[in-house]
């Protein structure tokens, strides 16, 4: 059984807390089982705003955690405690995937985990991240990004994605849509998409491409291109590229790709199709192109993933190297 440790002192925020602990805390276990084995790891009294929490551990647990969360860091003019410092720099060395949540990439900076590493963080405070900590590659436009052993997000539904690529990670794709349903929230945006869309994704029947979405998803086992999408949407390619940008944070031809790759990935976990099969069946053409992209995409052979997640035995997670 997977182990999340969730790291909380005084200065946090809330709602990325509470986020952690419904994806990770929850009794799940109808959906995977076994789910993940979760503790609240921190002094004996926090206060979260308005909250009084009771630890499971202290912070010399988060070592004892196969993965360590640590929530938005309220005030980043303010230095996090060193006992938070130093408990997280331990449990990295100990072997343990450390993220942080929204401004959480604070503290795993000051920590000294993300020297010489990409991350980002909200969009209002990568400036400063990025002037308080040069060594830290900041990247603005990103919903989160993945180095392995260290993840960070951006803020609020990024934070949302982040905890959703964990659980793909570490249970597939096929589940983790699941949990995405129950929370009612995108079961996958990549983590490369823009964390900062000016205009909202509009609810469905009420912008230009509500019809074309479903209609792709539809003939995924077509040999589509911007042409076909564009005259579906009965616009110009130029006209599609502005929309879809506007909408999605993406160009039509990545999220296609993205589409094919994600249901490949359902395949691979739900039937016993050979890969030819699931390379007809999601417009790749052949098993040699599907490996290739799938491969570069997910971090891993197709053959590699189904066994990883077909298995009656915790996997373990599985790179996802998309971004």
């Amino acid at each position: 059984m997977p182990t999340v440790a969730l790291a909380v002192t005084d200065g946090m925020l809330h709602f990325e807390l509470s986020m952690a602990i419904e994806v990770f805390g929850s009794d799940l276990t109808h959906i995977v089982d076994p789910w993940y084995d979760f503790s609240l790891c921190g002094p004996s009294a926090v206060r979260i705003d308005r909250y009084h929490l009771e630890m499971d551990h202290g912070l010399d647990h988060l070592p004892h955690a196969d993965t360590v969360i640590v929530p938005g860091w309220a005030d980043t003019d303010v230095e996090p405690p060193v006992e938070l410092l130093d408990a997280v720099r331990t449990a990295h060395a100990a072997g343990a995937r450390v993220v942080s949540l929204c401004t959480g990439a604070f503290v795993l900076a000051a920590a000294g985990l993300l020297d010489g590493k990409r991350a980002t963080t909200h969009w209002a405070h990568t400036g400063k991240l990025a002037r308080r900590h040069p060594n830290v590659t900041v990247d603005p436009d990103v919903l989160y990004v993945d180095n392995g052993d260290v993840l960070t997000s951006a803020g609020k539904a990024a934070a949302m994605d982040l905890c959703l690529h964990l659980v793909r990670l570490d249970h597939g794709s096929a589940n983790a849509n699941k949990i995405a349903r129950r929370l009612v929230v995108a079961p996958h945006r990549d983590g490369g998409q823009a964390q900062f869309i000016s205009t909202p994704v509009p609810g469905p029947g009420n912008h230009p491409l509500a019809d074309l979405f479903p209609w792709v998803l539809q003939r995924l086992d077509e040999p589509l291109t911007v042409e076909d999408l564009a005259r579906q949407a009965r616009m110009s390619s130029r006209h599609l590229g502005r929309h879809f940008t506007s909408l999605t944070g993406t160009t039509p031809l990545r999220w296609l790709h993205t589409q094919r790759i994600r249901h490949a990935q359902e395949l691979l976990e739900t039937t016993d199709d050979t890969i030819d099969t699931i390379a007809a069946a999601t417009g790749m053409g052949t098993s040699t192109t599907l490996r290739r992209h799938f491969h570069r995409t997910v971090g891993v052979p197709p053959d590699t993933y189904r066994r990883t997640f077909r298995s009656d035995t915790h996997p373990g997670p599985v790179r996802d190297n998309s971004r």
